[in-house]
């Protein structure tokens, strides 16, 4: 089988400069769905008919295996079909659309079992719409066999709802593919419909039928803006719903946002609106407090990440607490049974086992070892405004409140570092390091500027 993907629109009522289907739903451009649907059913060949004015698409397409074709002219869906035919190698054809992402794969597979079961001609995947759309339908004669597809802008107003429609996505043997040659152009629209192939395929008694398979969601085609947040929001329903069967809970669904790539452990507690992003992947028995962000993140069993907390790009590890409002930054490995409390923020460290930044802190390349305390208003001095140091910090250290650490520097196992002091120099193992000016008290100043005000 070979798959057509039509996606040669320019997508101007998404009032963009950026093509329409490049625009994202979560991480992804929507034409990537579409790829990785048509790749899941292993067909011979992939090509995507797209327009040759719209070079972004051309350079995102190269990273791809699929055959890229051009639509020299904006002539409709028929005329982008037959941009393709030269590329056809298969004895069967199944065509998508570019803008349609959210499809089940388990549909697409039913729909291709039914095609060579019934040894049919062309089948069309269709739906019956519970609210207005801008599909087709399909008209059937009076013994229910397919007539034809007629625009919903060339229906009678009253036929509009209720009706079968048509999704777009057909499947027909190859030599059906050259009836587009036959296809008159709209005189309303000055464009070849791809839609009229099913009424020349009829009156040329091939075998047609319609297959309603399809939940109304999976067919939503992006247009707008506001069918892209639909379509947003229905795949974050079905996300949602899927981990739930695998044993996820989730305190309020409409309100978190995951993308399709995580995975998350069972027994896993998310609180209202938590966004996990990228390939994220969450361990078991794991609580995600409100307004939590996690983006490429791995997240070991049995962590608490706590309210309004970013973690980017770096890994939390079995038993480890994480915020509230703390900030870890890409390249973090935050050891088990850390303690990283509330605005601190993590950058490019290493945070040894059972170690604890409890509050107020910055600790930026470093690598700091197990069983370490990091009082508050501790900063790593890691920038001298050309390049960055690092700071290393041994096992069992004490950093007292209010510490600047100017890297690059190395604090060795057991030592402390007394409050409010800016150290520059290597602190030895079980050693005391202190910078502090002496503390100087003048008797009387207070009073005596009480009495001169």
């Amino acid at each position: 089988m070979d798959v057509v993907i039509l996606a040669a629109g320019l997508g101007t009522r998404m009032k963009s400069s950026l093509p329409k289907i490049l625009h994202k739903i979560f991480d992804k451009p929507i034409i990537e769905y579409v790829i990785e649907l048509a790749k899941s059913i292993n067909p011979k060949n992939v090509i995507v008919v797209i327009n040759p004015n719209l070079k972004e698409v051309e350079d995102y397409l190269s990273k791809y295996d699929v055959k890229v074709v051009f639509q020299s002219e904006p002539k409709g869906t028929a005329h982008a079909l037959l941009s393709a035919l030269p590329e056809l190698i298969s004895s069967k054809v199944l065509i998508l659309n570019g803008d349609t992402p959210l499809i089940r794969k388990e549909t697409l597979l039913r729909f291709c079992e039914i095609f060579d079961k019934n040894n049919h001609d062309l089948s069309i995947l269709s739906f019956y719409p519970k609210r207005e759309h801008s599909y087709g339908r399909i008209l059937r004669d009076e013994k229910g066999k397919v007539k034809k597809i007629v625009e919903i802008t060339d229906l009678m107003e009253e036929d509009k709802k209720g009706e079968e429609a048509n999704s777009g996505v057909y499947l027909l043997k190859r030599e059906l593919c050259e009836l587009v040659r036959d296809i008159k152009e709209n005189p309303r629209k000055g464009e070849f419909y791809l839609t009229d192939i099913v009424e020349i395929s009829v009156g040329r008694h091939y075998q047609i039928e319609a297959y309603p398979l399809a939940e109304e969601d999976e067919l939503i085609g992006i247009n707008t803006r506001a069918e892209l947040s639909l379509a947003t929001k229905y795949l974050r329903d079905r996300i949602v719903n899927e981990w739930m069967i695998k044993g996820v809970t989730f305190y309020d669904p409409s309100s978190v946002w995951i993308s399709p790539s995580v995975t998350i452990g069972e027994d896993t507690i998310i609180y209202p609106q938590v966004y996990l992003e990228g390939e994220t992947s969450i361990g078991k028995n794991c609580k995600l407090y409100p307004s939590v962000r996690l983006k490429n993140c791995i997240i070991e069993d049995n962590v608490e990440i706590k309210d309004c907390t970013v973690i980017e790009n770096s890994q939390v590890n079995k038993g480890a607490k994480v915020g509230p409002f703390a900030h870890i930054r890409p390249e973090t490995t935050i050891g088990r049974d850390c303690r990283i409390g509330n605005f601190v923020e993590v950058k490019k460290s290493v945070i040894g086992d059972g170690s604890k930044a409890a509050h107020l802190a910055y600790l930026g390349d470093a690598i700091v070892g197990k069983n370490v305390n990091i009082g508050a208003g501790t900063i790593t001095c890691n920038y001298d405004g050309k390049k960055k140091h690092q700071t290393v910090i041994e096992d069992n250290v004490f950093i007292g409140s209010d510490t600047q650490l100017v890297a690059p520097v190395i604090i060795h196992k057991g030592a402390y570092v007394g409050a409010g002091s800016t150290i520059t120099k290597e602190v030895p193992e079980d050693a005391l390091a202190i910078s502090r000016t002496p503390q100087k008290n003048i008797e009387g100043w207070a009073k005596r500027k009480r009495e001169k005000k």
